[in-house]
């Protein structure tokens, strides 16, 4: 086998440890986050790891294998396979039904275990699966672990007379990390002086001016959307959930002055009309300098998308500057959007959303990889190469009855980094929208200075 150095640096490319600003299950913030899960879906690896952790160990002592649920499971299924030791599969939860079993497999009392962990920490999780599979009637004499954390999980096991077998510990990968340059100076200190049990001080991430964004984005739209923020001092998108054409083209009048961009559903007009609706509407973007973003969601095939988006009755590509469409449907289904800046939905701001952080990290590298993406309707922060919209703004933080959950200004530009936030019912439902509008532009923008 390879050295134990260039297995580890193999294991590193799958992205088993990143570095960073991290808040673990216990609420501490950690400048280091493991994750060994993705190593059971490289099956060489997987195979060497097992023979790796295999060789620490007195194997004749040992009359089945169990993994800590649910990481360590494959571990321990391809140390079996390699050691011809019986598995046993442990779960977080006996059933609540047949033989309601906390242990699966053969195995009979008196029986010696190796416990199998990917991970230790405060060993908390060990302690109480050693104290299951005991009442079970097994032994527990030896555990083995692929990385140590070096947080006092292994010293107070091994207080209570257990054997602890680890592969690496976390001071010697960050050795390793250093020495090829993967760490600086400043991330190994940091490093060191949270495994020393001091509270670890993060710098805070600045805002990004929309001066510099300009230089980090591509697309003109991006482009031209960040110039209208400049020129006006407003980082205010309006949304008009609004039913006739005549209310739509007084709303843009009255607020397109203090706005960048204009949220339309168009599709919800009782009268819509090219001439009498598009026409003077897109007149009213060029007067007061605001771009037209129809939120039309598309979520289909990128066959459909495509003929929904140039033709029908609305003709979306002949007037739109933005248009949002979810992510769903994979990388294809964004292709047809022509001309136009697409602006992906990766979260929803309605109580309940489906857009969870796995589908997010799904979509993000869909859009990653999309030129024709130049924004991000979300609730977290995403990377400086693109926009973020956040839409759920309200100068109230309460919710509606209909599960929308709302945010301040303030707290969006500064937890998220929201470069734009959209306000709906806010300002269109107030009494006089051009005064909220006004409101929300300077709540906004003031919110924006103070986050650079």
């Amino acid at each position: 086998m390879e050295s134990k150095r260039e297995f580890f640096l193999e294991c590193y490319k799958l992205g088993i440890i990143k570095f960073g600003r991290f808040t673990l299950k216990s609420g501490i913030e950690s400048p280091f986050y493991v994750d060994l899960r993705p190593l059971a879906s490289e099956p060489k690896i997987l195979k060497n790891l097992a023979n790796y952790l295999l060789d620490m160990l007195p194997l004749d002592n040992f009359d089945v294998i169990c993994g800590v649920p649910y990481a360590a499971l494959p571990m321990a299924t391809a140390m079996s396979l390699e050691s011809y030791i019986p598995l046993i599969i442990k779960r977080k939860e006996a059933k609540t039904y047949g033989t309601k079993k906390l242990l699966e497999g053969i195995y009979k009392k008196g029986d010696n275990c190796l416990l199998v962990e990917d991970v230790i920490t405060s060993g908390k999780s060990l302690v109480e699966t050693i104290e299951e599979v005991e009442n079970e009637g097994l032994k527990v004499a030896d555990i083995v672990v692929v990385l140590d954390r070096e947080q006092g999980g292994k010293e107070k096991l091994e207080a209570k007379g257990y054997k602890v077998h680890t592969l690496f510990t976390i001071s010697e990968v960050v050795k390793i990390l250093k020495e090829i340059e993967c760490l600086t100076d400043e991330e190994v200190a940091r490093i060191n002086d949270f495994l020393n049990g001091n509270q670890v001080q993060f710098q805070e991430k600045k805002k990004i001016s929309y001066e510099n964004k300009l230089e980090k984005v591509e697309h003109p739209m991006a482009k031209r959307l960040l110039e209208i923020a400049i020129e006006k001092n407003s980082n205010l998108i309006a949304s008009a959930d609004i039913l006739s054409t005549r209310e739509l083209l007084d709303f843009a009048d009255m607020v397109g002055p203090h706005i960048v961009a204009l949220k339309t559903h168009i599709d919800i007009l009782t009268d819509f009309d090219a001439d009498s609706t598009i026409l003077p509407l897109k007149d009213l973007a060029q007067k007061h300098n605001f771009l037209i973003m129809e939120d039309r969601k598309f979520a289909d095939i990128g066959n459909t998308q495509e003929l929904q988006f140039s033709y029908g009755m609305y003709k979306i590509s002949n007037w739109a500057d933005l248009v949002t469409a979810q992510v769903i449907g994979g990388s294809a289904s964004l292709d047809g959007f022509h001309n136009v800046g697409v602006v992906a939905i990766l979260g929803m701001s309605s109580k309940g959303t489906l857009t969870d952080a796995h589908y997010r990290e799904e979509a993000m590298k869909i859009i990653e990889n999309q030129s024709n993406v130049m924004a991000c309707v979300a609730q977290n922060e995403i990377p400086d190469d693109l926009i973020l919209m956040t839409p759920g703004v309200n100068l109230s933080d309460a919710g509606d009855s209909k599960g929308q959950q709302y945010n301040t200004p303030e707290k969006v530009i500064n937890n998220y980094h929201t470069d734009f936030i959209i306000v709906g019912r806010g300002i269109y439902k107030a009494e006089n929208p051009e005064q909220e509008a006004v409101k929300y532009k300077m709540a906004g923008w003031e919110a924006y200075k103070k986050a650079l």
